[in-house]
Parts: structure tokens; sequence; C-alpha cells
């Protein structure tokens, strides 16, 4: 596994290797009682693992920009259409796009 820091670098390296997919788990801190420390991790699977890991910014994540929203009990989180909409446009329409759960 190969921890990419910057959105930049791990565009770049979709673009040059061209994975089959792209998989991506939104993470909240179980330690706040609210949970609203949300990330989302992207996952890269290629020779090795890529993992590009993105923290809230205000109401967005600090780089890929997607939007932070509220649900029904206020509690902040991110929309799987938003990861799915943003990751296609920045890598195109045929590039299957995965959730990964942990249990």
């Amino acid at each position: 596994m190969v921890r990419v820091s910057k959105w930049s670098e791990f565009k770049r390296l979709v673009n040059e290797l061209k994975p089959a997919s792209i998989v991506y788990n939104i993470e909240q801190t179980g330690i706040s009682k609210t949970r609203e420390f949300t990330s989302l991790r992207i996952i890269l699977p290629a020779k090795n693992y890529y993992v590009y890991v993105d923290f809230p910014k205000g109401d967005s994540l600090r780089e890929t920009g997607i939007s932070i929203r509220k649900d029904a009990t206020g509690t902040r989180c991110i929309e799987d259409d938003d990861i799915r909409a943003f990751l296609k446009k920045e890598f195109g329409e045929k590039l299957p796009v995965y959730s990964y759960w942990i249990t």
C-alpha cells in the first residue's frame, strides 16, 4: 500500500496506470458523539494499492472540493452520488467506481 498525499499526484497515477476501477470509502470517526469528522479514502488498485485520503475544510473536502452535506439528523456527511459524479468527471464515465464498506 502506498499513501499518496496530493490529489494532483493521485490523478497523475490514475492517468498513468489506467486502472480497471476505483474504490472509495467514506470514513467517520467514532470518537465524537456527533461523528462530525468525515473523510474520504480513495483507493487505486493497480500494481500496488495507492491510497489518497481527503479531509474536510469548511463545508467541503480540502483538495477534491466535494461538498459536505447534512443528513436529516444534522450530521455532516458525504453523499455517495457526489463522490461518484466527481470521480466520473475527473476520470471518465467508463471507469467503474465502487464503494468499499468495512465491516
